[in-house]
């Protein structure tokens, strides 16, 4: 398992299934074209970019490209890191006819040229500091995120403070907030907002 302090953005659910057994990092889904219409997901990418960069992985093929340049239209290229998979023709073994231009995509692809087009960028070269303490579902639990009485306001306290969309689930959030904050911080965080909820 690479560990990445970079956010990967890929296109679909099954390129993230792939990835998430090669990299530890945020694995953030564009669904397709669905990045075009989505405000939310597009200031989410600009929020991880602008904290610790993204890995741009889409497919080879011209809508990958189409994806690729999209969000470098809203995200400085200085945040990002281009991972390009190489031309290998082929049919996913989930479909039942190849794609329209005959290539693999990332889901399709040996985990040996995910890696090497992950190092072609020099992130794996990166040092990566790791944090003594990461964010569990157990701290949500304990410090009131979840299972109690104002939990789902104190979890909309925290997505607008980090700017990260409304409607992140609570797996996604606990990810995404173990690559753009500490547990220090995020525990300072939790404390003001419960604070600022018992005053209102």
């Amino acid at each position: 398992m690479i560990k990445l302090k970079q956010a990967v953005i890929v296109e679909g659910k099954y390129d993230k299934i792939k990835l998430s057994n090669i990299v530890d990092a945020p694995i953030i889904c564009t669904d397709g074209f669905g990045i075009f219409k989505d405000r939310e997901l597009r200031n989410l990418i600009k929020s991880l970019a602008e904290r610790n960069g993204i890995i741009v992985l889409t497919d080879s093929d011209s809508a990958g490209f189409k994806i690729r340049n999209f969000i470098g239209s809203f995200v400085d290229k200085k945040y990002i890191s281009n991972a390009y998979i190489p031309d290998i023709f082929g049919r996913e073994r989930r479909k039942t006819e190849d794609s329209k231009e005959g290539k693999l995509g990332v889901e399709g692809v040996s985990e040996s040229v995910i890696i090497e087009a992950l190092g072609r960028t020099g992130i794996l070269c990166e040092k990566v500091e790791i944090p003594s303490r990461r964010i569990t579902k157990a701290d949500f639990y304990e410090l009131g995120l979840s299972g109690k009485k104002n939990s789902a306001l104190l979890r909309q306290k925290l997505l607008k403070s980090y700017n990260l969309p409304s409607r992140l689930s609570a797996n996604s959030l606990i990810e995404i907030l173990n690559s753009i904050t500490t547990y220090d911080e995020f525990i300072g965080f939790v404390g003001k907002a419960g604070s600022d909820i018992c005053s209102e």
